[in-house]
């Protein structure tokens, strides 16, 4: 019998290519979205490609009675739990709206999962969490996010603890950095208007859709601009699989860096751009976005022997992936 996954945040980046990996796995999928930021074109595509006896999506939001979705969906084996906000500067200015629908919306969920007696979740979290830090991260750091946005998954993490201790709960919190990437064959990718992400900025620069601006502040670092480690969607969706799969044999609650396992600079990036497109990137500095570290690289080894996950896809895959997307889908999804 096929396994069934929600996955909340369904209509995002990262949600629209999980169902779409999960739905070529074999799963049965239900979908949560709000369309606050989603988007339900790539829903309908699954819809159309998969059918509705393997795919479902509902237009709800977390913070609200979800009861009626769990009533109607029987026997659900575990939750991806995606949606929420994820903008480091935006939650500096508005760190109400990171705790109202990143925590708030996350207790209303995890209660109505226990009220059905569902007590499987993968949960979204962020190398934000641990803050800023030289070295390598791996697992046993301290959590010490500088930010609202780390902050309230932090606090989302915490509660997923103290409920799998208290009762029959269980998790996996996957601690991811800097997503990038499309699906090879440009059907899914990023619609998020303006993107945040630089590789896919990147990239639209030097495909003359949009004029790129460098939003990063000067830092400490050998080229002066700040050194992320990025982790390509596709493997990031395989990613979130390994942890259900680990789930459903009962593997104990854990939490696990998902990344590539090293860092280039803004600057990098650019230059691999433009060495693959061929292109010269002329870039402006725009404003400096607040809440960002100068170095974040992270370990993948704990994702590697507890899940056997390590990154199939290098930074200049996700270059060629995404070249692919937005010259298929120059603006993104529609609606």
């Amino acid at each position: 019998m096929r396994k069934k996954i929600l996955v909340t945040g369904v209509g995002g980046y990262i949600g629209s290519i999980t169902a779409y990996t999960l739905l070529e796995k074999g799963y049965k999928v239900i979908g949560i979205d709000n369309f606050s930021t989603g988007f339900k074109q790539p829903l309908e595509n699954l819809t159309q490609q998969f059918g509705h006896k393997q795919f479902k999506f509902y237009q709800a939001d977390l913070l609200n009675d979800i009861s009626f979705i769990f009533k109607k969906e029987k026997n659900i084996d575990v939750i991806i739990h995606l949606a929420g906000n994820c903008s480091v500067d935006e939650s500096i200015h508005k760190p109400e709206k990171y705790f109202t629908n990143n925590v708030v919306a996350s207790q209303n969920l995890i209660a109505t999962m226990l009220r059905f007696k569902i007590n499987r979740i993968v949960f979204s979290s962020t190398c934000a969490v641990y803050g800023e830090t030289n070295k390598i991260v791996d697992e046993t750091k301290d959590r010490c996010p500088t930010n609202p946005y780390g902050e309230s998954k932090k606090m989302t993490e915490d509660m997923l603890h103290w409920y799998g201790k208290a009762h029959d709960f269980h998790y996996v919190i996957l601690r991811y950095f800097n997503v990038c990437g499309a699906t090879e064959d440009g059907l899914f990718g990023d619609s998020k208007k303006p993107s945040t992400h630089l590789i896919q900025n990147a990239v639209r620069a030097a495909l003359g859709i949009e004029k790129l601006q460098l939003t990063c502040p000067k830092v400490n670092t050998p080229d002066g601009t700040t050194i992320r480690d990025y982790v390509n969607v596709v493997d990031l969706s395989n990613a979130h699989i390994k942890a259900v799969e680990y789930l459903l044999k009962g593997g104990k609650n854990n939490a696990i860096n998902i990344s590539g396992g090293k860092g280039s600079s803004v600057l990098e990036i650019i230059k691999k751009v433009e060495k693959i497109t061929g292109v010269k990137i002329p870039f402006k500095r725009g404003s400096t976005r607040q809440g960002e570290y100068s170095t974040m690289t992270a370990s993948y080894k704990k994702a590697h022997t507890l899940l056997n996950w390590r990154p199939q896809k290098s930074v200049d895959d996700s270059i060629k992936s995404l070249i692919n997307w937005y010259k298929k889908t120059p603006h993104g999804w529609d609606y």
